[in-house]
């Protein structure tokens, strides 16, 4: 009876996983991903030798730990884009109650790095923050309690949502990391108004945010010192916003050369949350149109197979992630070219960092497998059967 109302695409109960992969997910954007990881190598050959030679390391240390996290994080997209939505649902719940736990424990047993913000685990050979686990969990958690809450005798999955998104935001606040704390906020902002959010009810949380922020600002020196740089008219060219703007005008159009950038050698967090300032340095503006471009099609190309999508649970939560996922772009490119104030946030799959590459492996395979071509009837046709 169902795909009779419905309709349906065919089903090949016996075609084999791999090929049955290949012919479901989207290529498209799964080519856009792995040319980010490409650029996240090239850039990472120019900007992380500098840091290694201070830290008397060899030249291409921070080069090969990106390449093998790296690895495990394109292992971790294509197992997860494998799994069905059901599957990943139940796999994020897991995840999520476990990044939970670790980000209530990090005041206790996490340390700074000498960064003042207690986001990580030292676990002796590499570094663990949770907050960037939790992310993925998060969204597929909220789109679950939204989409049960509209279900016939549902629960109120948005209320409960809400609530924890506000137990998650004051987490990442007292850590502090405001500019995940607001990207947790947007990826539930964004699925709340997909979900038919009253209008009235986004304008009051906009006014929430912004009696937060006063909040911080008058409460808390390390948000306040961020807006005052941001604010300021001059900047101070001994500062990471500094070096990282100089770098971006010296680029130009076509940049300045392979290998022969400066802001690498003065930059700390070069090969991380400044890794546009080297691209836009060593090869202008070309370069960096070109990441704009690939972050803007894996998100629009998500956006637009989700529209067909009839399930609400994979519609919001294929929104969710696709939108943080651009968003955390955008806030990393906005940082460096003083558009946004500063928010120690990496650029997904081109900046170095072991959390947030595995993170974003994991994010990206949900998108991928939330995105898949299944047999089902799209939207359209529910669209279609109620106009005859």
């Amino acid at each position: 009876m169902t795909e009779m109302v419905y309709g349906t695409v065919s089903v090949r109960d016996s075609e084999p996983v791999l090929p049955k992969w290949w012919r479901t997910v989207d290529r498209w954007s799964l080519s856009c991903i792995l040319m980010l990881f490409g650029i996240g190598i090239l850039l990472g050959l120019a900007a992380s030798p500098p840091l290694a030679e201070r830290n008397n390391l060899a030249p291409f240390y921070y080069v090969e730990r990106q390449a093998f996290f790296g690895f495990l994080a394109l292992t971790a997209m294509f197992l997860t884009s494998l799994a069905s939505p059901v599957f990943v649902r139940r796999m994020a719940v897991i995840g999520f109650l476990c990044a939970f736990v670790a980000l209530a424990l990090l005041p206790f047993f996490g340390t700074d790095f000498g960064k003042g913000a207690i986001r990580w685990y030292s676990l002796g050979f590499a570094s663990l923050q949770p907050s960037e686990f939790l992310k993925p969990g998060f969204v597929v958690v909220v789109a679950w309690m939204m989409a049960a809450s509209q279900e016939v005798n549902g629960p109120p999955g948005k209320l409960w949502s809400f609530a924890l998104a506000v137990a998650i935001v004051l987490m990442l606040a007292l850590q502090p990391d405001f500019g995940q704390a607001c990207l947790v906020l947007f990826g539930w902002g964004v699925m709340y108004f997909v979900a038919g959010a009253p209008m009235l009810l986004l304008l009051g949380m906009a006014g929430m945010v912004v009696f937060g922020g006063t909040f911080a600002y008058e409460h808390s020196e390390h948000f306040a010192r961020r807006i005052d740089g941001f604010l300021s008219p001059e900047i101070d060219p001994n500062t990471q916003i500094g070096y990282a703007t100089n770098a971006i005008q010296e680029g130009g159009f076509f940049g300045v050369g392979v290998g022969e950038g400066q802001v690498k050698w003065s930059l700390p967090d070069a090969h991380t949350d400044f890794i546009i300032a080297v691209a836009a340095e060593e090869y202008g503006l070309v370069l960096v149109l070109c990441i704009l471009a690939i972050y803007a099609a894996i998100v629009v190309r998500s956006l637009i197979r989700l529209m067909r999508e009839r399930d609400p649970f994979i519609r919001l939560a294929g929104t969710g992630l696709a939108c943080m996922f651009g968003v955390q772009a955008m806030i990393n490119m906005g940082v460096a070219v003083r558009l946004l104030p500063a928010k120690g946030m990496t650029l997904p799959f081109v900046s170095y960092g072991g959390s947030s590459l595995i993170a974003g492996g994991i994010a990206v395979g949900m998108l991928l497998a939330f995105t898949r071509a299944r047999p089902q009837g799209e939207i359209g046709d529910i669209l279609r059967g109620r106009t005859r």
